[in-house]
């Protein structure tokens, strides 16, 4: 058995090697260099004082490898899905060869727990080994960069776990569908629709963010303020806060009772400053001076009532976030690996 599965999976498996085998000469070629701009950088900014100014300008090197090894290692769990774990058992259905397969000696949970367990672990290494190189390789950028949690869905363990779920769901949805391409299609749908609920709404809520209360700090002009362009409704934009590699979630302007600010407030504090239509925002009747001037003011009277409340997750929650989220992902795929189970031992 393991040895069918291994032939019906073997495939998939060299695709992947062979990917994974690109992706580490890339990088054995182009990491090294990094290593060595990042440690020239590090080693000579402090006697100049500008390792700001640094870090920045080794942050933007590689750029565009960068994105792509970002991108290939996000795409990767749902390719795993839709290409591994959608077929698995819609095709046995599909071309009718289950009836072959569960009529010997082998039972259905056994078959199954073969087949999904020897191509779902080929996948999960496959997922793991790519995110090893890529996070290898992008170390040096990551450190420049201001927070590692940029590229959270992109290094280390998560992509793993990822994988694990794409691939459940693909087996879940083959063993309902009984098709192929529609299976696949559900798939990948099924996938984007977990990944991006997690990220959004799970993430920022797995451990109580951090509060910063601080004076009303509005942005001058030109870097902030209120939006340069028409809008609906008034709009402030605040001086970043002073987290290093944080993750800052939220930032609102909240009053004792820690109730927002009402736009018709704002207004009231602020009159004639961000207002849509035309001549009431920056690049329209006031000049950058007097905007500035507007702005100061603005939050001198902001301050006077309200505060900011910046909602944060530290740098060194990085990794208890990384396990979290992986912990999640294994747990739901091994539900839907279940749910699989049960509708493959009552297909008909």
């Amino acid at each position: 058995m393991i040895a069918a599965g291994w032939l019906r999976s073997r495939a998939q498996t060299a695709a992947a090697a062979f990917v994974i085998a690109v992706v580490a000469v890339i990088a054995a070629v182009t990491g090294p260099g990094l290593v060595r701009l990042y440690r020239a950088a590090v080693a000579g900014c402090a006697s100049r004082g500008n390792c700001q100014a640094a870090m920045a300008a080794l942050a933007t090197q590689d750029g565009s490898l960068r994105m792509w090894l970002g991108v290939l290692v996000v795409i990767a769990p749902a390719i795993i899905g839709m290409f591994w774990g959608a077929p698995l058992v819609a095709s046995e259905l599909e071309d009718g060869t289950f009836r072959l397969a569960w009529t010997q000696s082998v039972t259905r949970t056994r078959w199954l727990a073969v087949r999904a367990g020897v191509a779902g672990l080929a996948s999960l290494a496959a997922a793991g080994l790519l995110s090893l190189v890529v996070t290898w390789w992008a170390s040096p950028l990551d450190r420049a960069g201001p927070s590692r949690f940029a590229t959270f869905d992109q290094r280390d363990i998560v992509p793993i776990g990822y994988a694990a779920l794409a691939f459940a769901l693909g087996v879940l949805a083959g063993a309902v569908i009984r098709r192929t391409l529609p299976a696949m299609a559900v798939t990948l749908v099924a996938f984007v629709a977990a990944r991006m609920a997690v990220t959004y709404w799970v993430r920022p809520r797995v451990l109580s963010p951090l509060v910063l209360i601080r004076p009303v700090n509005v942005a001058g002009y030109g870097s902030g303020g209120f939006l340069p362009f028409p809008t609906a409704s008034p709009s402030l934009q605040f001086q970043p806060p002073d987290l290093p590699s944080a993750w800052v979630t939220s930032t609102d302007i909240v009053d004792k009772s820690g109730r927002g600010l009402p736009a018709a407030e704002l207004a009231r504090f602020c009159p004639g400053l961000g207002q849509g239509g035309s001549g009431h925002g920056f690049g329209h009747t006031r000049a950058p001076a007097s905007a500035g001037r507007a702005l100061q003011e603005c939050g001198a009277r902001l301050g006077a009532l309200y505060h900011e409340a910046v909602s944060y997750q530290p740098a060194s929650r990085y990794w208890p976030l990384q396990w979290y989220e992986l912990a999640i992902f294994l747990a739901a795929a091994l539900v839907l690996g279940g749910l699989a189970l049960w509708r493959v031992r009552h297909v008909s």
